[in-house]
């Protein structure tokens, strides 16, 4: 757009969310492998009497609109904390699963954040704008970081993981979403009076990334909300068989659900999963998408 600045920002899929006890202020630790898969929302912001956002795109019509949207949330706060009024367009275009537990309002977020730095020309140092995201919420600093990192805490404080190569992913799009909160108090529910320990990254598992391979990663994927996500969804558990029986070296669920994603060899596979799921009527969409991929870049 004419005097606008356009960012580009990445889905992301939890190759382990290792999942701690309920903190006192509600979150949970974590132990949480992010990688940033190519499939993305594109998010501009433009100069404006005041701040509105506008959306397009699949699902768009569950998007809110108001200030309760990360990203018109992340323009507040840039704006204040360098004296500025928060009057700007932001446009979505979303491709990331909406609700889908790939992260796309954090996207989001992440992208507002970094487009009204360029087009203010705050001169915000990487770190303030890393603060500003985990003051937004847990997934936000990793879609400015994008790449591969071991988030801690609540999610939010992250080490950059080195990875070896690419990895293919298919993504299975179920109907509607599910809430995170909702997800994390079935899991608080599933493992009431029951000692939860203390999440850690699998030693495995970050072998695997490093090295870039494919199989060991697959028997090293794991995600502690999935039995709270298949609680409130049981007919996940189709969606992930349909993804294995076509071919899929490993099939989870993407952070809260309902996405599903799958782990497979290379670009052929995917096509044979993505016609496996599709035939199997499991899911609404089939998206295939590889990573690691960079963070929120400015186009």
């Amino acid at each position: 757009m004419p005097g606008g600045v356009t960012v580009r920002v990445p889905a992301k899929v939890n190759v382990q969310l290792a999942v701690g006890g309920a903190r006192a202020d509600g979150f949970h630790d974590l132990a949480n492998v992010f990688l940033a898969v190519g499939l993305y929302d594109e998010v501009t912001v433009t100069p404006a009497d005041a701040l509105r956002v506008t959306c397009e795109g699949p699902d768009a019509d569950q998007v809110p609109l108001d200030r309760t949207n990360l990203a018109a949330r992340a323009v507040e706060k840039l704006a204040a904390r360098y004296g500025r009024r928060a009057d700007v367009h932001i446009h979505i275009a979303k491709d990331i699963p909406v609700a889908g537990g790939m992260a796309g309002g954090s996207a989001d977020g992440a992208g507002a954040l970094v487009a009204c730095d360029a087009l203010w020309g705050t001169g915000a140092s990487r770190d303030e704008l890393l603060e500003i995201c985990a003051e937004l919420g847990s997934d936000v600093p990793f879609s400015l970081v994008g790449g591969a990192a071991l988030g801690t805490g609540r999610g939010e404080k992250l080490r950059v993981l080195e990875v070896g190569g690419t990895f293919h992913w298919v993504f299975a799009v179920a109907d509607g979403g599910l809430s995170t909160p909702a997800v994390y108090g079935e899991f608080d529910r599933l493992h009431a009076g029951v000692a939860v320990p203390e999440p850690v990254a699998s030693g495995a598992l970050l072998e695997a990334l490093a090295s870039g391979d494919a199989l060991a990663l697959a028997g090293a994927v794991s995600n502690d909300l999935q039995g709270a996500a298949l609680s409130l969804r049981p007919s996940l558990e189709s969606t992930l068989t349909a993804g294995v029986e076509g071919g899929a070296l490993a099939a989870i669920v993407s952070g809260s659900g309902p996405t599903t994603a799958f782990l497979v060899s290379d670009g052929e596979s995917a096509g044979k999963v993505v016609e496996a799921l599709l035939a199997s009527g499991v899911c609404r969409a089939a998206r295939v998408a590889v990573g690691p991929v960079p963070g929120a870049v400015v186009l």
